[in-house]
């Protein structure tokens, strides 16, 4: 008996404890495999910030309850956050009482349970007080800002974490007067890869694999003022920029719930060298629209991935008959002797890169073949103006998917979609616009995919025609077709692609030279602090630890 309320006695004292430090019950241990952060400075002055951020949680390690994510100033709007974790909302958005500046994600029944990973994605909506207007001694006043991702404390994140934090620019720039800062202490490289999104804003956007969850990484960017509201900037104390020679940056940081201000100091090259972008001619806008590009010159417009260009190239030699996949792990193309007249320049040059069958000089030669499409493009855009002439291609493109789309029968989809598919493939979502249009139903695939697809034989030519049916070609589920197009597209991200990021680096270096910046030895009179401020060397764990 007295060993019984004995027992009861510890119980009640270990349930006390837990409920007064719940802390002290909880063991946080995660890795942050993946972060993506997009930071859009607007034009009236607020800023807007995307996250993605992949948790794996440790084994045997307590469930990640909460997600806490460090925001640039106080001053934001909570009301317009939203988030989700694996795709399902996140209703539990709370001000965090572990970060000074920051909101908090309950994650509630979907908790990252020991052993298992979570994807967090975050949008906040509206953050002020971030941009800083900066003193010059220019006749332009230009404006900047610093951001840094949330970070995690490193008693509970390890490992590695591969990381993409791209910065867009308000509208309105041209090619010699965006700016960035070169990213402290980033071991990614400085240089960021650039150019111009679907709306004409100019990004830098940087990646490393080798990035770690618990270190505080610093990015920035300047512009001209005028691009942004006035009455937004931050105006007190501000920052010195002499663009003829350096910009120092400063930042902050949270430490233990105390303010400290770090110097940064980062140069840019001068304004005589200007920045280029991609494309660099067609950053100047014209009058009026292109007409006549093709499809392929269309996505190099409009900067759809590399691999998806190559893939278009492929589809296009394959249809007019100038190759066939011999196999498709590793890709490798028969190539006749003697190829159709009504290939494009660029055509013919990628048939003569995929001869090739060394792999490095092979990626080389596709490199200098959209290296010099782009020039093309920028040549025939010389006089008209980007974005109504992007906005008539994205027309072309929707009108292209209506037929398709409204096509009666399966067979009459299909070929549509055949005669269509080069300009349903410059939209950003066409694998899965394709599995949504097919589904599991039945359908018969081109006359040309036999050249394609090694599985199926050539056909024969059959002496009474059925219809509009090929009827020596067989029929596939859709949801098999829709991903046998997907696989072309990834098959040259592996395999000849490789790496897309620094593919593309090797020919933005070409076609839009960023210039190179070194470290400035002088100091700043002034401060400015515009920075994510997470929770970094506190007690508290910024993914849900002490909670």
């Amino acid at each position: 008996m007295l060993r019984k309320a004995g027992s009861l006695l510890f119980t009640w004292i270990i349930l006390f404890i837990i409920a007064v430090h719940p802390v002290l019950a909880q063991n946080y241990r995660f890795q942050v495999p993946l972060m993506d952060v997009s930071v859009f400075a607007n034009k009236d002055g607020t800023v807007s910030i995307d996250y993605m951020i992949e948790f794996a949680n440790d084994p045997g390690a307590s469930p990640i309850d909460f997600v806490d994510i460090g925001l640039p100033t106080a001053d934001y709007d909570l009301r317009t956050v939203t988030a989700t974790i694996n795709g399902a909302a996140i209703r539990n958005i709370t001000k965090s009482d572990y970060i000074k500046n920051g909101i908090a994600l309950g994650l509630g029944a979907n908790a990252i349970r020991a052993g298992q990973r979570g994807k967090v994605q975050a949008r906040i909506n509206t953050v002020r007080k971030m941009i800083y207007k900066a003193n010059t001694k220019e006749a332009e006043p230009y404006a900047s800002f610093q951001f840094s991702p949330t970070w995690f404390d490193g008693k509970f994140a390890h490992g590695k974490t591969s990381m993409t934090v791209t910065l867009y620019l308000p509208e309105g720039l041209n090619n010699e007067e965006p700016r960035y800062f070169p990213p402290k202490p980033w071991a990614g490289g400085d240089k960021p890869e650039s150019g111009f999104d679907s709306q004409g804003r100019v990004f830098y956007r940087w990646k490393w694999d080798g990035a770690t969850p618990y270190t505080q990484y610093t990015f920035g960017a300047a512009f001209p003022a005028r691009l942004v509201a006035s009455n937004a900037l931050v105006t007190e104390p501000l920052i010195n920029i002499d663009l003829e020679e350096w910009l120092p940056g400063i930042f902050c940081m949270v430490f233990g719930g105390f303010w400290i201000f770090l110097p940064i100091w980062g140069v840019i090259a001068s304004r005589k060298r200007k920045l280029q972008y991609l494309p660099p001619k067609i950053s100047i806008e014209g009058h009026g629209i292109k007409r006549g590009l093709t499809a392929i010159e269309a996505a190099i417009l409009m900067e759809s991935p590399v691999d998806k260009v190559l893939t278009m190239l492929l589809f296009s030699v394959l249809k007019k008959g100038a190759a066939r996949v011999i196999t498709r792990e590793p890709l490798k193309l028969e190539i006749p002797k003697i190829i159709p007249e009504e290939l494009q320049s660029y055509e013919k040059k990628f048939l003569s890169a995929m001869s090739v069958d060394d792999n490095k000089a092979r990626r080389t030669r596709l490199q200098a073949l959209i290296v010099d499409l782009v020039k093309e493009v920028a040549e025939k855009m010389r006089g008209f103006s980007r974005r109504e002439t992007v906005a008539y291609y994205e027309d072309i493109m929707r009108r292209a998917w209506q037929q398709v789309e409204s096509a009666d029968t399966p067979e009459m989809k299909m070929e549509k979609y055949d005669e269509q598919m080069e300009w349903t493939m410059l939209d950003r979502r066409f694998t899965d616009r394709t599995r949504d249009v097919f589904g599991p139903r039945p359908v018969y695939v081109p006359t040309w995919w036999w050249r394609y697809d090694p599985n199926i034989s050539r056909p024969s030519s059959p002496s009474t025609p059925q219809g509009n049916v090929p009827v020596s070609l067989p029929s596939l589920p859709g949801s098999d077709f829709a991903a046998s197009v997907v696989n072309g597209i990834q098959s040259f991200s592996a395999g000849i692609v490789g790496n897309v990021n620094s593919f593309t680096e090797g020919i933005t270096q070409k076609t839009n030279p960023i210039p190179v910046s070194r470290s400035s030895s002088g100091r700043s009179g002034g401060s400015g602090c515009a920075c994510a401020c997470a929770c970094a060397g506190c007690a508290c764990a910024c993914a849900g630890g002490g909670r």
